[in-house]
């Protein structure tokens, strides 16, 4: 243990302890809202056939081969489960390291049976979340580049490339099979800022070979940079407002898009260099430096909220520090994230959105994840381990990752969910390589 990490470990006093739900007593509406009712909307996804998917319903774990994501009664079930342990076989062997009560296999099987035979990773199988978001692609990929399979980490960033617009914008989701957004969803400045990210992850993740992974996709890359460039206001020095992983039209700047920005900026200094586009990544990197110097001076001030100007916690801080954001990031911002995780406790043991989301008891297991991952990555593999066991603790009966788990440790709604399934196997290779 360095002296840093001792010293960082002293400085963090919140400890991320977890706040119990309040309520007055007797209030049995107040109570009904803290303490919301979400079903389960599946066990998991599973395979009938190749490429073939079946959602399991709640309650039906026992019609899928054990520890598999393969339904029992199918024709071809041997095949099936030979490829997935054939896939499963075929990731990096750090994956076989690692200490596992179930959960990184679990996470590992998840995110297959989202990704393999689509063009794109969808965000679940459930009819509403069938679509790509360049987040979730984005994430997706380096997952998928951290267990050691290039090929289908671009493939993630080659239908980005597709679909992304020629003034760099994505919009907020896709159909997979035809390119095409559902609804007239904003478009959100932070998927860029992650597609630039997760290539300059493919990157580093492959050094000898970055330069030919990263070469088809180079128009996107550059269209990224030049979105990335173009979205800071000359007066403020920060990006305008846009909507981002809340999904709702804001008015006012918040962390998640400004941090996804400042991430795209640094990884695109790397991504371009692997493509040659030296000059545009001198831009990035210049504006990377001002805009880290404008936003910890401007969310900085308050503690790193949400919204620029308000002192709300949110789970967006955990992108200014690693795996995200640097490797050595300030004692104040490790601050703002044990703050944030104390604010954010639900009473099941997971995480909110952030401090200012409403106090229906959630817990949403991507947040949960984000802070397992920055744990894990900056020094604290107790606190990381410990909400990776609750995540483990709160699959499905079939093992999948569920968006949410309700105040008593139910779980519910989507599952299994590509963004929460992508950390997890984020975190634990953190856990590992740290």
């Amino acid at each position: 243990m360095s002296p840093a990490t001792v010293s960082r470990r002293g400085l963090l006093i919140g400890g991320g302890g977890l706040v119990a739900a309040g309520g007055a007593a007797g209030a049995v509406a107040l109570e009904r809202a803290r303490h919301a009712e979400v079903p389960l909307y599946s066990e998991t996804v599973a395979f009938s056939a190749p490429f073939v998917r079946t959602l399991v319903p709640a309650g039906r774990a026992e019609s899928l081969v054990p520890g598999t994501r393969v339904l029992a009664d199918c024709a071809e079930r041997s095949r099936l489960v030979d490829d997935e342990e054939a896939w499963l076989g075929g990731c990096a062997p750090w994956v076989g390291r690692v200490r596992d009560d179930g959960l990184l296999r679990s996470a590992l099987l998840d995110l297959r049976a989202l990704t393999t035979g689509l063009p794109a990773a969808v965000a679940g199988w459930t009819d509403r979340w069938r679509y790509a978001w360049p987040r979730d692609t984005a994430f997706v990929a380096v997952a998928l580049a951290r267990v050691g399979r290039p090929d289908e980490a671009m493939a993630q960033l080659s239908f980005l490339q597709a679909v992304q617009r020629e003034d760099g914008w994505f919009e907020a989701r896709y159909d997979v099979r035809t390119g095409t957004t559902p609804d007239d969803r904003p478009p959100q400045l932070d998927g860029v800022g992650w597609t630039l990210w997760a290539a300059a992850e493919v990157g580093a993740r492959f050094p000898d070979d970055a330069s030919r992974l990263l070469a088809p996709v180079r128009p996107m890359l550059v269209r990224c940079a030049r979105r990335l460039l173009a979205s800071r206001d000359a007066g403020t020095g920060v990006p305008s407002p846009s909507s981002d992983y809340w999904e709702l039209v804001e008015h006012t700047l918040t962390l998640g898009t400004a941090a996804a920005v400042l991430v795209g900026l640094r990884s695109g200094t790397d991504a371009l260099t692997h493509v040659g586009e030296m000059a545009l990544a001198d831009r990035t990197r210049q504006a990377a430096d001002e805009l880290d110097a404008q936003l910890h001076r401007q969310f900085g001030a308050t503690g790193y909220p949400r919204h620029l100007g308000d002192d709300v916690p949110d789970a967006a801080v955990t992108f200014l520090v690693a795996p995200i954001g640097p490797r050595e990031p300030s004692i104040a911002v490790l601050q703002a994230v044990d703050r944030a995780q104390t604010a954010m406790a639900r009473p099941a043991g997971g995480l909110a959105p952030g401090a200012g989301w409403k106090q229906d008891g959630i817990s949403w297991t991507p947040e949960t994840a984000l802070f397992a991952a920055a744990w894990a990555a900056n020094g604290f593999p107790d606190r990381a381990a410990r909400l990776l066991d609750w995540l483990g603790a709160h699959r499905t009966d079939a093992g999948s990752l569920p968006e949410k788990v309700l105040h008593d440790g139910r779980p519910a709604a989507v599952a299994p969910l590509a963004w929460t399934a992508s950390l997890v196997v984020i975190a634990q290779h953190e856990m590992v390589t740290a």
